[in-house]
């Protein structure tokens, strides 16, 4: 089944929905009920009536009762005046009509048993057989028309697939994404947490999540002082001057916050960081020796998402971009583009991430209004780009017409172990800032030259979007590199309390993140409850071990303990710790 005959399906099983709802609840009003991706919603008035998720099963019920008798869709023209009859009860039906009915269009009405609704069509051609491998998910609250002024209304979210077994598939796959949902272990694990005193889309980190957080840090540093990055630290803050140069202002002045009024101007918190670095890279002159120049940060933006949009760490409005740009002249171009991606798929090979691609996203010359204009510049790096592409044989898809307004941009797109198709970074060519911030080098002639190009790049996305990969990613279960805690040493009883601790400080001067648990219950309960923190070691410490025997260590994963002589246990944890396994 292709893409259309599937979202035909899954609009179709909205429709069935929506008989159920009504023979259930006669009194309801439903309003719209489109496909989505892997299911479809239908939103309903249930007026002073409330429905919970307890009551899915009596209405998939009677979707199951209700589609063998659907043999097909009938279409059905009518006026606006004749569908305001048929929905004469129904004010969202009303509005409806009235919205599509522009210079008296006629309106389609489809009708598949007793049932009939108001519709432009694309079903299933043959409900009563197709229409069998579905399941009722969830109820929300929405808006109508997703507008906080409108009532509020109930979402019945379902799913829909040709075959059971792909219906079990995304109902395991549904299960598992809950199992890993990164809110929930954040919780557990006490990685982070929002606070509305604080303010909705703003992260508080936790110890355990920081030291997460800064091991991140501390390879991106590492990583990129391998490849010759200079790091810098700009302020949360610039003048309206600033962003009216780069362009951001008023094209992005939406997703900026409101400008904070100042004796000497207006100023904003800063979105996005390429400003900053554009002020930098002109503090002084350059010489072409010194390109290619590559500035970086972790730097930290604020962006003036809705609250409703607000996704835990996948969306918020305060973050850590893993940011920076390259600014070279135009000859190296390949080269720049070729070591970032080498960067991101190294990354990725340390992370242990495997399902992802590229797309490649150009311009398109019968849009001038969105791009900027040189199209010899579009035509040299496009080729460049898909060459490096090419050479490196990565997997990639080509996208007309969806690049930056100021050069071609390559998304890295990653399926996440969920099943969650999204974009985890770009990496964007920009022909903009050479000509707003005046970029400019001294050539090897000594003439000033103008063609800068800049590369921005964040491989790791921001910090608190690929948190939330890596945490359902690993579910968790963190390598010995990132673990908050990485050895536990559980004391027999309290007469081993002290020794414990003494041979945790030993490792911990090693540079191993350790934790003795001291607390006044028996050692069983002490490694229970470490097994259930995930801690990669757990190190029993009795009068054997404090006199110099092997340590009894619980490995993580493994049902028997291992025996290590003390040295050689301290060294495997380090290596670990050092080779990032």
């Amino acid at each position: 089944m292709d893409k259309e005959q599937l979202e035909h399906l899954r609009h179709s099983c909205a429709h069935l929905l929506a008989a159920a709802v009504l023979e259930l609840y006669p009194n309801a009003k439903r309003t719209i009920g489109p496909a989505i991706e892997n299911g479809f919603y239908y939103d309903f008035d249930f007026g002073v009536e409330k429905i919970s998720e307890t009551d899915l099963k009596k209405i998939e019920e009677k979707m199951r009762q209700i589609a063998p008798t659907w043999e097909k869709f009938e279409r059905q023209e009518v006026s606006a005046s004749g569908a305001k009859a048929v929905f004469k009860d129904n004010e969202y039906k009303i509005e409806l009509i009235e919205e599509f009915s522009v210079d008296g269009q006629a309106l389609t009405l489809y009708k598949s048993g007793a049932y009939v609704d108001l519709c432009r069509g694309g079903h299933s051609e043959n409900p009563s057989k197709e229409l069998k491998h579905f399941k009722l998910l969830s109820v929300a609250g929405a808006y109508w028309r997703g507008s906080e002024k409108n009532k509020m209304l109930t979402r019945i979210y379902g799913t829909c697939f040709p075959t059971k077994n792909e219906l079990y598939e995304h109902l395991h796959q549904l299960e598992e994404a809950k199992k890993r949902d990164h809110r929930k272990i954040g919780a557990e694990q006490e990685l982070f947490c929002f606070d509305d005193r604080v303010g909705k889309g703003q992260v508080l980190w936790l110890p355990n999540g920081t030291i997460i957080r800064n091991e991140v840090e501390k390879l991106t540093i590492e990583k990129e002082s391998e490849g010759d990055y200079l790091r810098v630290r700009t302020p949360h803050l610039a003048k309206e001057e600033l962003f009216l140069t780069s362009g951001h202002l008023p094209y992005y002045k939406d997703s900026m916050y409101p400008p904070m009024v100042m004796d000497d101007g207006n100023y904003y918190l800063k979105a996005m960081n390429c400003p900053h670095h554009h002020t930098i890279y002109n503090f002084k002159p350059h010489s072409y020796r010194e390109l290619p120049l590559r500035l970086v940060e972790y730097g930290e933006c604020f962006r003036n998402e809705l609250s409703g949009t607000l996704a835990g760490l996948l969306r918020v409005r305060a973050m850590a971009m893993n940011d920076a740009h390259i600014y070279c002249r135009k000859e190296q171009i390949k080269d720049e583009f070729k070591s970032v991606m080498e960067l991101v798929m190294e990354y990725f090979r340390i992370f242990k991430l495997e399902n992802y691609w590229f797309r490649l996203s150009k311009w398109s010359p019968d849009h001038l209004d969105k791009y900027i204009n040189e199209p010899e510049n579009w035509q040299f790096s496009e080729g460049v780009i898909r060459e490096v592409l090419q050479e490196m044989k990565v997997k990639f898809v080509e996208a007309a017409d969806e690049a930056a307004f100021y050069g071609p941009k390559v998304d890295v797109m990653f399926k996440s172990v969920i099943g969650r198709e999204e974009t985890m970074s770009t990496i964007q060519l920009d022909f903009a800032a050479k000509k707003r911030f005046d970029l400019k080098y001294t050539d090897s002639d000594g003439k000033e030259n103008n063609e800068v190009f800049v590369i921005h790049r964040a491989p790791l996305s921001t910090h608190e979007r690929f948190m939330a990969f890596l945490i359902e990613h690993f579910a968790g279960v963190w390598p010995v590199w990132l673990s908050p805690v990485q050895v536990l040493f559980a004391p027999v009883a309290s007469a081993h309390v002290e020794g414990a601790k003494k041979l945790a400080g030993e490792f911990k001067v090693a540079g191993i993140r350790v934790e003795t648990d001291d607390a006044d219950e028996t050692v069983g309960n002490k490694v229970r409850k470490a097994v259930g923190r995930k801690i990669p070691y757990i190190v029993v410490v009795g009068d054997k071990e404090l006199a110099g025997g092997e340590l009894m260590v619980r490995v993580r994963g493994e049902e028997k303990p291992a025996k290590f002589v003390k040295e050689e246990f301290l060294a495997k944890v380090v290596g670990e710790i050092k080779a990032r396994t």
